[in-house]
């Protein structure tokens, strides 16, 4: 980290949002102070106020500088970034090995894991999760921005590569919907917390069949609210730049909807899925077979054009059992 005696004190802050409370906590008054460096800003006591507050400038400065770096480790702002996964090719269940090159995943790119029952679709997540360095059972290797990755991914609480959202979601926690994402937002330490809360809720409703309030209590949401819920609040607060998303064809939310609020978060989105549907919204699918990768395909033109007529179908149904929830009588639905 570059020296921050010669900073502005408003650059600081502008930067590191959270210093404003060490200033406070040691009782330093910065308004109307904003444009000094800290050099000129601790310049300005004159001796009584030094005697008085009992004042170390240098030990301050120290002690700034400290407080930036161990909130940047707890908040994961620096060097934290993922731009691409890499996964490096092992072997199958046979111990044949995988016949492709090296498997370059971006940020913002929606990547589909595909395959039978049981053929290694969660194996493959456990080794993007791990940072396998041919030390799994696969023994695939996986690189973050194109180098071996910092050990923190595979032994920090904080840090998380990959954020998991189940096939389930059953909450027991006595809280409304505001105090659960409120509970996230304060452990991040998130500036403009109920606009931030707001933003997931709203969110969320806009993925759910139903909606709900903030005053709603988390238990008795429904399996497809719960879904759009947790999505809307990993998407805005997680850290973990890979989040993957197990079988969302049965969560009864808005899928599309769902994937492009994740990707406009700069999230890496790998989707195990059986649904043609959402196969087909991605950018590639990864065929797993007999524990090892099959192949990768790019989805091609004629499959986005058979993507439109699928889309056009899964609206038709979507409206039907919106019509059922009503308890309407189920007539044919025109221009869908």
């Amino acid at each position: 980290m570059t020296s921050i005696k010669n900073r502005k004190i408003a650059d600081l802050i502008r930067e590191f949002p959270f210093l404003t409370s060490f200033f406070n906590d040691n009782g330093l008054e910065i308004s109307g102070k904003e444009e000094l460096t800290l050099t000129e800003y601790f310049a300005g006591f004159d001796e009584d106020e030094i005697e008085d507050k009992a004042i170390d400038t240098e030990n301050l400065m120290f002690q700034i500088g400290e407080f930036i770096k161990q909130m940047i480790a707890f908040l994961g702002k620096e060097d934290d970034v993922v731009t691409t996964v890499t996964i490096q090719p092992g072997f199958d269940k046979s111990r044949v090995a995988e016949d492709f090159d090296d498997l370059v995943i971006r940020q913002g790119e929606i990547i589909c894991i595909v395959g039978p029952t049981g053929s290694g679709k969660s194996r493959l997540l456990g080794d993007i999760e791990w940072v396998a360095q041919g030390d799994t059972p696969t023994g695939r290797s996986i690189l973050v921005n194109d180098r071996i990755p910092d050990k923190k991914w595979r032994f920090s609480s904080a840090d998380k590569l990959v954020a998991q959202l189940s096939q389930n979601m059953n909450f027991v926690m006595d809280l409304s919907v505001y105090e659960f994402v409120e509970l996230h937002a304060e452990s991040r330490m998130v500036e403009d917390r109920d606009i931030v809360i707001g933003k997931i809720i709203d969110k969320a409703n806009s993925l759910a069949g139903e909606t709900f309030s903030p005053d709603t209590p988390i238990t008795s949401l429904s399996g497809g609210q719960s879904r759009a819920l947790m999505i809307a609040d990993t998407a805005i607060l997680s850290k973990s730049p890979i989040i993957l998303i197990d079988e969302i064809e049965n969560a009864g939310i808005d899928r599309k909807k769902a994937l492009s609020l994740l990707v406009s978060e700069d999230k890496i989105v790998l989707m195990a899925t059986h649904d043609p549907v959402l196969a087909l919204m991605g950018d590639r699918r990864i065929v797993i077979k007999n524990g090892g990768i099959h192949k990768v395909i790019d989805t091609t033109d004629e499959e986005r054009k058979i993507l439109s007529t699928l889309e056009k179908m899964d609206r038709t149904l979507l409206a039907y059992r919106t019509k059922l929830r009503q308890g309407q009588i189920i007539k044919k639905i025109e221009n869908t």
